[in-house]
């Protein structure tokens, strides 16, 4: 584990160009890698996600510094839970460049996560992850997730998905 006096963890300041710059360099570091897709950014992402994310004040970042080198990023979504008629927060990306690896900073990012929602006064953390990414599940469990259930005659929830042109 790393010594968390060593690596800065942040609330994205979407205005700063340093942290800008940082959330586009990590968000395309993870979109490259198979568990993103394994494709790059798009040069409109590239172009126009920071300002889009600004734009949305029900979505915020939070980014962990290595001295002056960014090595981690949550971008998370707040959405609304019907049934407790409060707020829940999506953790929509979670990055954490390769060599930083296994040093306990995804943790440390999540617990800003979970602090931002506290303060929203949201009900619960949500997240989807890749059947094949052991480690972001194992990671998960660990920080208390669980499958996604009602009623457990009911079977756990699935992510699903449907693009639109």
């Amino acid at each position: 584990m790393i010594e968390p006096s060593l690596i800065d963890i942040v609330r994205a300041d979407y205005g700063d160009p340093a942290h800008a710059a940082a959330l586009v360099e990590l968000l395309d570091a993870y979109a490259r890698d198979p568990a993103g897709g394994g494709e790059p950014l798009s040069d409109f992402t590239r172009d126009h996600l920071v300002s889009q994310l600004a734009a949305r004040p029900f979505i915020f970042s939070v980014l962990a510094f290595d001295g002056a080198t960014p090595i981690g990023l949550v971008n998370a979504i707040e959405g609304f839970s019907t049934f407790a008629c409060r707020p829940l927060i999506n953790v929509h990306d979670v990055v954490v460049l390769p060599s930083h690896r296994g040093r306990g900073i995804a943790a440390q990012l999540f617990a800003e996560v979970e602090a931002i929602a506290r303060e929203r006064g949201a009900c619960k953390l949500t997240l989807e992850v890749l059947d094949g990414n052991a480690s972001a599940r194992n990671l998960y469990q660990r920080l208390g997730f669980a499958a996604y259930r009602l009623d457990p005659a009911m079977g756990h929830a699935q992510f699903m998905q449907k693009w639109l042109d």
